[in-house]
């Protein structure tokens, strides 16, 4: 630090980098010494640096869900634990709907940073655990399910790692309540052995650089991306920009659910998304807590005005969330939320709707729905329960300029765990899966294919969640563009074709095949075409 009392720029560059460096490795050993498919195959996890004040600093770019939910975490996690409680080694471990991402299986890691006896801060991880209990394998059961208490195991703050060591009768309560202790275990250990990998790089950066210049450079770097953002957001037209759509439902014979949003930027680099003209929350588990409406929303918003610029807490600061409590993006404990996933997409496709508005050359046409079903039972070769998490993932929309690109994930930042992983782990057959062509709505840019999955059982029994959307409520299209084709998802037992609910539980025979078209993709007119 230099006599002014600032960092030099390229001290400031190489702090910054090393953050995200930091950031990212946390995120490639959770993964390389994760058990469960989800996390090592589908990435289904996040990390993140904080500051001693527990402010966001930098993230690993994972999945938005989790990362826009974290600094609310951790500042929740530590009203359970007051800073001057913690010790070096200790660590945080929680899975509570409110305080994370909306659902039991995502389960978060907050471990102090200690240089010195001084605390300087905080590492956090996030992964989806492939089962927590509860009324169905996946813990992501939707209809049936009318409280969270019947989802599985609610975890609110508890000190996992004490001092280096951890709690074996905490992990023993976690392990004896789920279906998959081993890939659990697995999981929970990779969370803290990642955030132990980072706690050493980031107390080697202070050793380095010492605890002046790094927290002088912490607040340079907050300040830049909340200036950036600021400006960015200034540069949005002032006014309110709203738009609706719906889910088909919550469950069959059930009433469509409204997602409505409400944007009012102020033109001076500040902006408010309000959702409180929503359904009110549903007895379903597909609520979606504030926490995970809030982590979407940043998401959505950043993309739309300051895509290029770090995610920081800084950058978080001139967006305000809200929403009604009680209602369907604030319900009120112990509404169930297992089912959430599926709204991360349809989150956005609200926003983007109202951002067609503001800034038409930048918004699209509506993503495509995705699948992503949990199929659970127990296999007859190990004689151990099995679940299957699968993600269904094909492409984006169309948008100004350019189709939409294929086989890749919308807003989650996951990926398509492949078929072979599936077969080797799980007792299943994956028949085909396949591009579907020209399965976009008319309109001059057309979106990514959508894709088809078919996944015979060869387990005597098992259970499928059906997690899915779009099977009544077509994908919107902008400015004249078509709305695209509605999803369908099918069973096939013998010679019978079995319609599937979006949101169904069914219970499966051997030789079932399970037919998910349940992604497709559509295509956009120009802006401002008539």
């Amino acid at each position: 630090m230099n006599a002014s009392g600032t960092v030099d720029p390229i001290t400031l560059t190489v702090i910054w980098n090393t953050m995200l460096s930091i950031a990212e490795e946390l995120g490639t050993t959770l993964r390389h010494t994760a058990f469960s498919e989800g996390v090592r195959e589908g990435d289904d996890f996040s990390t993140a640096l904080f500051d001693a004040n527990a402010l966001m600093v930098a993230q690993g770019n994972f999945s938005p869900g989790h990362l826009g939910a974290m600094p609310t975490c951790v500042k929740l996690a530590l009203e359970y634990f007051p800073p001057n409680s913690l010790k070096p080694g200790d660590s945080i471990l929680l899975n509570d709907s409110f305080i994370g991402s909306g659902h039991f299986p995502d389960t978060f890691q907050i471990m102090p940073v200690f240089v010195e006896a001084r605390l300087v801060g905080y590492v956090a991880c996030s992964a989806h655990q492939v089962d927590m209990g509860g009324a169905a394998p996946g813990s992501q059961k939707v209809h049936g399910v009318t409280e969270s208490f019947q989802e599985g195991l609610r975890i609110l703050p508890v000190r996992f790692v004490r001092e280096g060591t951890i709690d074996e009768d905490i992990l023993r309560i976690v392990l004896g309540n789920v279906r998959m202790p081993d890939k659990v275990r697995g999981d929970l250990l990779a969370q803290h052995t990642a955030n132990l990998t980072a706690y050493g790089r980031l107390e080697a950066m202070f050793r380095d650089y010492g605890a002046e210049t790094i927290e002088t450079a912490y607040k340079a770097i907050l300040d830049r991306s909340e200036a950036a953002m600021r400006a960015a957001l200034a540069k949005v037209p002032a006014g309110t920009y709203s738009f609706e759509d719906c889910l088909d439902d919550y469950g069959p014979g059930t009433e469509p659910v409204r997602m409505a949003v409400d944007i009012t930027f102020d033109g001076k680099g500040a902006v408010e998304l309000d959702f409180s003209r929503s359904s009110d929350q549903v007895p379903a588990a597909i609520n979606s807590y504030i926490n995970y409406t809030r982590a979407y929303a940043l998401f959505a918003i950043k993309v739309f005005c300051d895509a290029r610029q770090p995610q920081t807490e800084g950058a978080m600061r001139p967006v305000t969330i809200t929403a009604r409590q009680g209602c369907f993006f604030n319900p009120r404990f112990p509404a169930p939320s297992g089912g959430r996933a599926i709204l991360q997409i349809r989150i956005f496709d609200t926003i983007n709707g109202a951002m067609a508005q503001a800034l038409p050359e930048r918004a699209m046409g509506a993503f495509s729905h995705w699948s992503n079903p949990n199929i659970g039972g127990v296999d007859e070769r190990t004689g151990k329960p099995f679940v299957m998490y699968d993600l269904g993932l094909a492409g984006y929309g169309g948008r100004h300029g350019e189709d939409g690109p294929e086989a890749m994930t919308p807003v989650m930042n996951c990926t398509n765990i492949p078929v072979e992983v599936h077969e080797t782990h799980n007792p299943v057959r994956v028949r085909r899966m396949a591009l579907l062509p020209d399965t976009g709505g008319a309109g001059q840019w057309r979106g990514g294919c959508g894709m088809l999955k078919e996944i015979e059982v060869l387990a005597a029994r098992a259970v499928l969640s059906h997690l899915g959307d779009r099977h009544k409520v077509q994908p919107y299209g902008i400015f004249g563009g078509k709305p695209g084709a509605l999803a369908e998802s099918n069973l096939y037992r013998g010679n019978q074709k079995l319609a599937l609910h979006s949101k169904e539980t069914r219970d499966l025979e051997q030789g079932d095949v399970l037919s998910f078209n349940a992604v497709w993709g559509w295509r956009l007119w120009p802006a401002g075409a008539a």
